[in-house]
């Protein structure tokens, strides 16, 4: 039945090339297939129906997508010396080697369409395979749209249990309160998982070849009990991007440098009530 769904939605993509001549039309043709296919693809996950605790307003668009690419994080290794309780010199001390792994730069962004992001759902930039050639700045990309951009500031997929360390996306010189763009901040927090009916979160990588979100691995089983997703909005009000926003909040909350990514990664903490971890998605590029 997936497969059905995913030759229906490349059909009707297809079919919404023949508007491409009016990019108005053709704009809104693609996200009209888009939410077909993504309400088909969470009914048959399901998620008949999802909650949004917070609406801010209802505005029709079909977004930008963006992934960003960095080189392989570099690992350091370095030698620890563990003893026991009394130090007696029994030679119970034992000599381990423990691996830091340095954090990676991002050297830019490529735009991409809404299903090459499932089909690298857990990966990190480094292991998405797009080329570092021909990336662009997200600020050099933000200029040229005409429509919203969506950034995933953790860079990859957790288990939903915590908020990874965000990636520096955002140029490090934009401070906040934000001028010249709105900024807007979207969460979402999954359920833990049952006896009867596992994490619809996608931690690692899916071994499928073709592109589909992990959840539709079990599409066959029927569950004995319905799935919930929450989407948290951050009231536009108290957004980075409002005159009203102050950098004490930030400080305040145990944020370390008056950035944009520092306010949006102190935000999502808040809005999903989510431990963050300290560790980013270089740490889960070393153990994939």
């Amino acid at each position: 039945m997936a497969l059905i769904v995913l030759a229906e939605h490349l059909i009707l993509q297809t079919l919404a090339l023949v508007f491409s001549p009016l990019p108005p039309v053709h704009r809104f043709v693609a996200w009209l297939f888009t939410a077909v296919h993504c309400r088909m693809l969470l009914a048959l996950a399901g998620y008949g129906w999802i909650q949004v605790e917070v609406v801010a307003k209802k505005k029709t668009f079909n977004p930008i997508f963006v992934l960003p690419v960095a080189p392989t994080p570099q690992s350091v290794e370095n030698d620890a010396l563990a003893t026991t309780g009394r130090r007696t010199g029994t030679g119970s001390a034992a000599i381990h080697k423990s691996s830091n792994v340095q954090r990676t730069p991002i050297n830019g962004f490529h735009r991409v369409s809404f299903l090459k992001v499932l089909s690298l759902l857990g990966k990190t930039p480094s292991t998405f395979g797009l080329p570092l050639q021909g990336s662009t700045s997200l600020e050099s990309i933000r200029k040229s749209a005409d429509r919203p951009i969506v950034v995933f500031p953790e860079c990859t997929t957790s288990n939903g249990r915590g908020l990874l360390r965000f990636a520096d996306v955002f140029d490090p010189s934009i401070s906040v309160p934000v001028k010249g763009f709105n900024v807007f901040i979207m969460c979402t927090r999954f359920d833990s998982p049952t006896h009867w009916q596992p994490s619809p979160t996608c931690s690692i990588p899916s071994s499928l070849p073709i592109p589909l979100p992990q959840p539709l691995i079990h599409i066959l089983t029927i569950p004995l009990e319905p799935s919930r997703l929450t989407i948290r909005l951050l009231p536009p009000s108290e957004s980075p991007s409002t005159g009203t926003f102050l950098q004490s909040d930030i400080l305040a909350a145990g944020g370390m440098k008056a950035t944009l990514t520092e306010a949006c990664a102190v935000l999502v903490s808040q809005l999903g009530k989510l431990k963050r971890t300290g560790q980013g998605w270089e740490e889960k590029t070393s153990f994939l």
